[in-house]
């Protein structure tokens, strides 16, 4: 049972919609994380992720961003400012899935205590494996912030040698 989970979600194939995988990949090459954190590529699974929250009690989540801000800013919300119904605004590209899992999970009485979401502002959807420059130079900041937040919880990475 992961009592944290850093979920990565996002569609590689199109572009930026991929920073939030991009950033938990460069997490699990670079840092060894201690028992009961699970760092997961969630990609596009929707509510095929809610058994992974419903084991949570704190839930960071990464994604891409539609906030109107200039592309590669970062973005942070915290427990009742991250969207969870459907009536709220949309933030992320795909956020319907991410609205979906954490509403679903609220109706069964598993949504973590704690949930933080980090994302970066896209510049473009386009297909294609790349991330835009603006949003490629913010994967090590947001691989930070996501550090930072586990260490706000008390809980410490440890780079991996080489």
């Amino acid at each position: 049972m992961a009592e944290t989970l850093v979920l990565g979600l996002g569609n590689i194939l199109l572009g930026d919609e991929g920073v939030g995988v991009r950033v938990v990949e460069r997490l699990l090459e670079q840092y060894e994380f201690p028992e009961g954190v699970r760092v997961m590529d969630g990609g596009t699974l929707g509510l095929d992720l809610l058994p992974y929250v419903e084991e949570a009690s704190r839930l960071l989540v990464i994604d891409a961003v539609q906030a109107g801000k200039p592309p590669g800013t970062l973005v942070r919300m915290e427990g009742s400012e991250v969207p969870v119904f459907l009536d709220a605004s949309k933030v992320s590209p795909h956020q319907e899935g991410l609205q979906d899992l954490l509403a679903v999970a609220v109706l069964k009485g598993y949504l973590p205590e704690e949930v933080v979401f980090w994302g970066a502002q896209i510049e473009s959807l386009g297909v294609g494996l790349e991330l835009s420059e603006p949003v490629a130079a913010q994967v090590d900041g947001l691989s930070g912030k996501v550090l930072e937040e586990l260490a706000r919880w008390g809980i410490e990475a440890t780079r991996k040698a080489g």
